[in-house]
C-alpha cells in the first residue's frame, strides 16, 4: 500500500519538485524522511512505496506521472533496489528521473554497483535527524535538472 501526503511551503524562492517518491520498506524510516522533507518546508507532495514491487506497481500504474525524483532504499523484499534501478534505467518512460539510492548499506560494492546501474547519486542513511535535512536540502540544491547524467564517480556518494 502506498500514500500520498501533501507538504506545503512557508516561503522558498527555489522551484522544487512536483512529485517526489520514496521507496523503503523501513517505516520509522519513511516517517523520519518525510518529516525531514516538511520541515525543509517545501510544496512537495511524497508518494511512498514499502517495497521494490510496490515501487515499480506505482510507477507502472501512472502512465502520465510526473515523477520529479526517486528516492530509493535497497534492501527490501520482493525485489530490491538494485534490481528496481535497473528496471527503471532500462526503461525510456523513467531513464530521464533522478535517482537517488537512500539506503544503510554504505559499503563500497554497493556504492559501485549503483553508479554502474545509473543512479544519480547515494546517500548513506544519516544517524541523526538534521543530517537527514542536510542530505535532503543538498539533493534539492543541485537542482534537478543536473540530477541526470550521473556526477562523476568522486562527487556521488553524499554525507553528514
Amino acid at each position: 500500500m502506498h500514500s500520498i501526503q501533501l507538504f506545503l511551503r512557508m516561503s522558498q524562492n527555489t522551484p522544487l519538485p512536483n512529485l517526489v517518491m520514496l521507496a523503503d520498506d523501513d517505516a520509522d524510516d519513511r516517517m523520519l524522511f518525510e518529516e525531514a522533507l516538511k520541515e525543509i518546508d517545501r510544496e512537495t507532495e511524497i508518494t511512498t512505496a514499502t517495497d521494490g514491487e510496490d515501487l515499480m506497481n506505482i510507477l507502472s500504474e501512472q502512465p502520465q506521472i510526473n515523477l520529479a525524483i526517486i528516492f530509493l532504499d535497497l534492501n527490501m523484499p520482493k525485489k530490491n533496489g538494485f534490481e528496481c534501478l535497473k528496471e527503471i534505467r532500462q526503461k525510456d518512460k523513467f531513464k530521464h528521473i533522478p535517482v537517488v539510492v537512500y539506503s544503510t548499506s554504505c559499503q563500497e560494492e554497493s556504492i559501485d554497483k549503483t553508479y554502474e546501474f545509473g543512479a544519480s547519486y547515494y546517500i548513506c542513511k544519516p544517524n541523526n535527524f538534521n543530517k537527514l535535512k542536510n542530505s535532503i536540502e543538498h539533493i534539492f540544491s543541485i537542482g534537478l535538472h543536473k540530477l541526470v547524467p550521473q556526477p562523476p564517480k568522486k562527487d556521488f556518494v553524499i554525507s553528514y
